[in-house]
């Protein structure tokens, strides 16, 4: 049995072309979610451009700057962020997060086919948080997550 993936956005010339979310990237989502497998899923559109799939998963264990270290310095990705954190209020939490990284060294293409299926994608993955777009990593630096996630 072939497990439906869902259609995130016509590109092309002509033709519309599908970009497609399998179950096996929706599942590494869930798995970070529900199950804390994960401390953070990277996800790329592949060379074809007709799917987003995972890259790299981080284990529980792994920090932020792993994490940051994994995005490439040139290139477009989607990735999904497990915060744990104390809040102001002292109590642990977690958040999950949307990034959008877009590098402005990356090629004005990735950037275009990047944007056009983000705001799809991220639909997506019912139970993110919040959503953060970075091009500079000063965007997604670890303190600007927490006094996001404070805020709520």
């Amino acid at each position: 049995m072939v497990a439906a993936a869902a259609a995130v956005f016509p590109w092309g010339g002509g033709s519309p072309a599908w970009i497609e979310v399998p179950e096996k990237s929706k599942s590494a989502f869930l798995e970070l979610k529900r199950r804390k497998v994960h401390r953070y899923v990277i996800f790329k559109i592949d060379d074809r451009r007709e799917e987003i799939i995972v890259e790299k998963t981080g284990g529980p264990g792994e920090s932020y700057d792993d994490f940051t270290a994994s995005l490439p310095a040139d290139d477009c990705r989607y990735a999904v962020y497990d915060l744990d954190f104390v809040s102001d209020d002292n109590c642990r939490k977690s958040k999950i997060f949307f990034i959008s990284w877009s590098p402005s060294v990356s090629s004005i293409r990735a950037k275009t086919i990047y944007a056009l299926s983000r705001n799809q994608f991220r639909h997506e993955l019912d139970g993110v948080h919040f959503e953060i777009q970075a091009t500079d990593p000063d965007d997604m630096d670890l303190e600007v997550l927490r006094d996001r996630a404070n805020r709520t």
